[in-house]
């Protein structure tokens, strides 16, 4: 009993200070959101101890007026902050949870209100009117309205939309139920035209009329193509898409794909083996290559090639048991690249693409006459030279470094670190060291800042792979004043050292005293990692640990401080 007391105590303490908060003269939000938010935790922890102790007493008494003071919190915050969305949002959320869904009407009118120029608020009002209240009659005005606002959104077109063939889906639902029950029809007089979605397709032509292009115009088929019952509507949309946007790709793109999805004719004997299958995917996506060959007639363009070509590796790249259908899969494909390549309709991607496909069927010189077409048209592309790189390595081609000089000739220096990394890659595995390490120096030289950081990492890996740690040192030495560093960069040394069968500390201490030069004021792991190595080396000192220890505190600057701090007293503690 006392602690019951105690208990109440504190809660009427705690929610007499955030009420004293909200009534003050210069009025705070976080004051209202930490009211809300200590009544909302309260109402949680009364729901589940009701429920674990099956007790409800003065249910509707105790948690009515709780609701009820959030909703006046709410309403005065919302009242006051008219602009913070966030604010409303939370307000209807809090709402809906808490059974309270006749006052929701009036909080998304009055959000509107002040919210019009955001139609994604207005979608949630009217799809609450639906799908909650169940009125279409008020979602269809709230879209109207919304339209009136912002006559040429998308978003708002679409989703009235479906909210009609929604509602004339519900109507059929209804009629169908009645005439099961053998039921008199009474009030249920709504004409044959609205069954079938009249009301949508109204939406559907106001739309198109406002909002032009293909791709708008897809969407909305593919809404309606939802609904079962909407077949005439679907081949009117369909039937004007072709109409309509005959000079854009997506819709010949649409089309074609179309026809994956027709099947047999009726009558014909549907197939049942795997093979008869495979030839009947073959059927289909020969049709579906003819509208493609038709629409690279009509529309000679690189991205109806585009569309055409990603269609081809989409079906090449699904798996099949069939070795025939698999090979005119790549036949096709090939057929496609090649032609786009003579109309000079091929983009970068499409030519890096078409360089992967060769090469993963070991066509390694049509790959490389590929690669050269691409860099002669694209000669400013670093994507497309690497590719090229590529190529004549996985061919062995003599001439590999010629090619590299040619590429560095034809681009920024600023873009070209990948190229050096496999230039160095491939020469490690094919040349000298000492032309290995030409190459790195010539990198060096050549690519500055940011990028030269991951160039001194490969390089210094390399003269520990290839001359061990003594050329590693000798590596690390000639670049230690070449900045930018990266940490990596001097944890690698460290590591080199420790891989050593006589790990000297005095070496490890000058490691980290040059990593702590450049990094000291903001990486608080280097001052404790050093520390650790004082304690656990054999040649350590950790009599040094404390000067190390203040040396920290006074380079380590705000957060990196605070966590110094605190992963130095976990270590202290044994954690």
């Amino acid at each position: 009993m006392w602690m019951f007391l105690t208990a109440q105590r504190a809660i009427i303490k705690k929610a007499s200070d955030l009420e004293y908060k909200i009534h003050r003269r210069n009025l705070h939000k976080e004051d209202f959101i930490s009211y809300v938010q200590y009544e909302i935790n309260l109402l949680e922890l009364i729901q589940r101890r009701r429920a674990r102790i099956k007790y409800s007493f003065k249910k509707d008494e105790i948690e009515y007026s709780m609701v009820h003071r959030v909703q006046g919190i709410f309403g005065r915050a919302s009242a006051k902050w008219k602009d913070d969305v966030q604010l409303w949002l939370s307000y209807i959320v809090f709402c809906k949870k808490w059974g309270t869904k006749a006052h929701l009407s009036k909080i998304f009118s009055n959000m509107l209100a002040i919210h019009s120029n955001k139609p994604a608020l207005w979608i949630m009002a009217a799809k609450w009117e639906m799908e909650d209240r169940l009125s279409s009659e008020s979602a269809r005005q709230l879209f109207l309205r919304a339209l009136r606002f912002h006559p040429e959104c998308p978003k708002l077109y679409q989703e009235y939309f479906r909210m009609e063939l929604m509602h004339a889906e519900k109507l059929r639902k209804e009629k169908q139920e009645f005439e099961k029950a053998a039921m008199d029809m009474g009030d249920f007089d709504h004409p044959e035209e609205i069954l079938k979605g009249e009301l949508a397709r109204i939406v559907y032509k106001s739309a198109v009329s406002k909002i032009k292009g293909a791709e708008f115009h897809v969407s909305l088929l593919a809404i309606s193509q939802l609904f079962d019952f909407a077949k005439d509507l679907q081949k009117e949309i369909y039937d004007d898409l072709q109409a309509l946007h005959t000079d854009d790709p997506l819709t010949w793109d649409y089309v074609a794909r179309r026809e994956l999805e027709i099947e047999s004719q009726p009558g014909e004997e549907q197939p049942v083996s795997k093979q008869a299958k495979a030839v009947e995917m073959g059927r289909r996506e020969e049709r579906c290559c003819a509208v493609y060959e038709e629409a690279v007639r009509t529309l000679p363009t690189e991205a109806m090639w585009k569309c055409y070509i990603t269609f081809c590796l989409e079906r090449f790249s699904k798996k099949t048991s069939s070795v025939s259908l698999r090979g005119q899969r790549l036949e096709r494909t090939m057929r496609a690249f090649r032609k786009a390549h003579e109309l000079k309709l091929l983009s970068e991607v499409q030519y890096k693409q078409w360089i992967d496909l060769l090469l993963r069927q070991d066509l390694f010189k049509e790959a490389l006459q590929v690669a050269e077409a691409g860099t002669e048209l694209f000669k400013d592309s670093v994507t497309m030279w690497q590719t090229k790189l590529l190529v004549l390595i996985d061919s062995k081609s003599p001439d590999v470094g010629v090619h590299f000089e040619e590429a560095f000739a034809h681009l920024k220096p600023q873009v070209c670190l990948s190229l050096w990394i496999s230039w160095a890659e491939w020469s490690e595995s094919v040349e000298s060291q000492e032309d290995t390490e030409a190459i790195f120096k010539r990198a060096l030289l050549a690519v500055t800042g940011a990028n030269s950081i991951t160039l001194k990492e490969k390089y210094l890996d390399w003269a520990y792979r290839s001359g061990g740690y003594k050329k590693a040192r000798a590596v690390f030495k000639s670049l230690q004043e070449s900045r930018p560093f990266s940490v990596e960069f001097f944890r690698k040394m460290m590591q080199f050292e420790k891989e050593q069968d006589s790990s000297k500390m005095v070496n490890l201490r000058e490691y980290y005293e040059r990593a702590l030069r450049e990094f000291g004021s903001t990486d608080s792991d280097l001052w404790l990692d050093y520390m650790n190595e004082e304690l656990n080396h054999p040649f350590g000192k950790p009599e040094n640990c404390g000067q190390i220890y203040w040396r920290a505190m006074r380079m380590l600057q705000g957060q990196s401080a605070s966590m110094f701090v605190a992963k130095h007293a976990m270590h202290q503690a044994g954690h």
